[in-house]
């Protein structure tokens, strides 16, 4: 099964979050089919940048987007 993810990056207590594709067996950080968008929980306000067209073809090939990144898709305004 494919999932739409985060991947998280950045140093200790400084967390920054890569929007990627992933199989779902494999590690939060490990190896990803694409990267789709980036977000940033630091900045203020947080900062969210998604590639729309690339999500859009995700969810239409049945990829399936976790909790939190379809609260983000909702508020880029990549799910209605």
């Amino acid at each position: 099964m494919v999932k739409i993810r985060l991947k998280r990056m950045g140093a200790h207590k400084k967390p920054f979050y890569r929007v990627v594709v992933a199989d779902s067996r494999t590690q939060r950080d490990g190896r990803f089919i694409e990267e789709i968008g980036y977000y940033d929980p630091l900045k203020d306000p947080a900062e969210i940048k998604i590639d729309s067209e690339k999500a859009e073809k995700w969810l239409a090939t049945g990829a399936q987007p976790t909790d939190t990144v379809k609260a983000l898709l909702k508020k880029s305004g990549v799910i209605k």
